[in-house]
C-alpha cells in the first residue's frame, strides 16, 4: 500500500510541477560584487522591537569624532537615532549606506549617530572616509557601554530616541533604511 501511495504521490507532484508554464524564468545568481553593490532583502533580517518604548537613554560615556567624551543625553532636543556598528561586522557594512541616505533625508528633523564598536577611532574613520559618507561620523564606544546599556548583544542596533531622549522603537539587526518599512516606521514616529 505505501509502494502505491508514494508512486500516486510522486504522479501527481510531477504532473503539478509541469503545469506552471506561465511563470518567469529564476533569474540567475548574481556575482559577488554586484550582491554587495546592492544587497537583496535578504540581507536585511532586523527585527522591529517596541518593548522598551518610553525607556530613558542609558547614561554612559562614549568617544565623539573629536576624541570628547559624550553621552546620549548630550543630544536631547531632536529626535535622535543611534545606530552600533563595528568594521568587523558585515551585516552593518550592508546598511551603513542607507543610514547615511536616511541621514541626509532627514537632515535637521533627525540626528542619526552611528558608534563603532570597534578597538580604535581609525578603523571606523577609515572606513567611513573609504566608503564616502557624507553625515555620519565616526563616534566611538571601544568599552562597549552602550551595547550594554542597550542590551541586545548584538550589531547592528539601532534604536531611535524622541526628542526628550526616551525610547521610541529599536532594530535589532540589518536594516535597509531606504527601504518601505524604514520610511514607514520613521513616518510613524516622526509625524510624516
Amino acid at each position: 500500500m505505501r509502494l502505491v501511495m508514494t508512486i500516486l504521490l510522486g504522479s501527481a507532484m510531477a504532473m503539478l510541477s509541469g503545469c506552471d508554464k506561465q511563470s518567469a524564468p529564476a533569474p540567475q545568481p548574481k556575482a559577488a560584487t554586484e550582491q554587495e553593490a546592492a544587497p537583496g532583502p535578504e540581507a536585511f533580517t532586523g527585527s522591529f522591537d517596541i518593548t522598551h518604548r518610553g525607556e530613558p537613554m542609558p547614561v554612559v560615556a562614549f568617544e565623539a569624532p573629536n576624541g570628547d567624551q559624550v553621552t546620549l543625553g548630550d543630544f536631547r532636543g531632536r529626535p535622535l537615532l543611534v545606530n552600533l556598528w563595528a568594521t568587523w561586522c558585515g551585516p552593518c557594512k550592508i546598511e551603513m549606506p542607507s543610514l547615511d541616505a536616511l541621514a541626509v533625508r532627514q537632515a535637521g528633523k533627525l540626528q542619526v549617530m552611528a558608534v563603532s564598536q570597534d578597538s580604535s577611532r581609525k578603523l571606523a574613520a577609515d572606513y567611513m572616509t573609504a566608503n564616502g559618507f557624507k553625515l555620519l561620523q565616526p563616534y566611538l564606544d571601544t568599552k562597549l557601554a552602550l551595547g550594554e546599556g542597550f542590551a541586545t548583544g548584538q550589531v547592528p542596533t539601532t534604536v531611535l530616541y524622541d526628542k526628550s531622549g526616551k525610547e521610541i522603537w529599536r532594530v535589532v539587526g540589518a536594516m535597509d533604511w531606504d527601504g518601505a518599512r524604514a520610511n514607514t516606521m520613521m513616518a510613524e514616529a516622526l509625524g510624516g
